[in-house]
């Protein structure tokens, strides 16, 4: 255990998170995506665990990983098949995770199935949780940490 560092945080999942840089995306998924199969066309070419939710997982990783605010879509959500604008619970539950990470409102876009697919596999890695409710798969683009004020 490391004080100060969410629980869920495990060794391989926070050497990605160290070694991603500006720009790289992070997919967290749930359960029904097919996380090892895209996984293996990201950059660390593996995918990575934490059986939790949705909501739990993605408050763990953005209490360390700062989201990109040179873009629009730092924080993206898959859209329903047929309903793009429908927002189900679990989309509803992160989306509080974001905004209370950053301070915030900071609404995702979405983004349809197939496409979501294409960036996951160019993402840096893939985070696979225990999320069984559908549509649980978001991707978060890395910003920067500023310097020390001096």
């Amino acid at each position: 255990m490391l004080k100060g560092i969410n629980p869920l945080l495990n060794a391989d999942v926070l050497q990605a998170l160290r070694a991603m840089g500006h720009g790289d995306d992070l997919i967290i998924a749930d359960t029904n995506f097919p996380s090892d199969s895209v996984a293996r066309q990201t950059v660390l070419g593996k995918v990575l665990r934490i059986d939790a939710t949705a909501a739990d997982v993605v408050k763990a990783v953005l209490s360390l990983y700062p989201l990109d605010t040179f873009v629009n879509d730092a924080a993206a959500r898959m859209e329903i098949v047929g309903k793009p604008n429908e927002i189900p619970p679990v989309q509803k539950e992160v989306q509080k995770e974001i905004d209370a990470a950053e301070g915030k409102p900071w609404p995702m876009i979405s983004i349809e199935r197939y496409a979501f697919y294409e960036r996951s596999k160019k993402a840096y890695c893939v985070i696979q949780t225990g999320e069984r409710r559908f549509y649980g798969c978001f991707a978060f683009r890395k910003g920067v940490v500023p310097p020390d004020a001096e």
